[in-house]
């Protein structure tokens, strides 16, 4: 898993194993969540088993380019929005919920990278689901901005 301190995560997203548990964590506090279980259980009917792995080959994909995801993530999304419409109160809160959980898991370069790609994806489905402009769409995180590099 990973190491932290009562401080806090002191390291950063190296490998496959830490995307997996941060997906293990943020889906578990998704599927709790109010306004996004009903989505994630009623309407996407989620098989948590089976979709861990599509996410894990996404995440690793977007982190460390391993070229593992070949799907249409807009396709998903799509089938879900015409049962349900996702709005943007939807793409914030998977925005927070993200964000808090890498915050609480990791620190570092590759957990800035993933809140930023998520939050550039929550903004492109937004638009092209919902018609809705996403600029409210904003990662939250508890950690301050690493120092900027020289």
């Amino acid at each position: 898993m990973t190491a932290s301190t009562e401080q806090g995560p002191v390291r950063d997203i190296t490998g496959r194993d830490d995307i997996a548990a941060l997906i293990t964590a943020f889906y578990g506090r998704a599927f709790a969540d109010p306004l996004l279980g009903p989505i994630f259980i009623d309407v996407a009917r989620l098989d948590l088993a089976a979709h861990l792995p599509i996410m894990c080959d996404f995440w690793e994909t977007v982190l460390f380019q391993a070229g593992a995801y070949h799907r249409n993530a807009l396709h998903v999304h799509a089938a879900i929005h015409a049962k349900a419409p996702l709005g943007p109160q939807h793409f914030a809160r998977w925005l927070e919920l993200w964000a808090g959980t890498i915050d609480d898991l990791y620190q570092g370069e590759r957990a800035e990278r993933a809140k930023l790609q998520a939050t550039r994806i929550a903004g492109s489905l937004c638009r092209r689901l919902a018609g809705e402009p996403a600029s409210e769409l904003v990662t939250i995180s508890r950690h301050p901005r690493q120092a900027e590099r020289s």
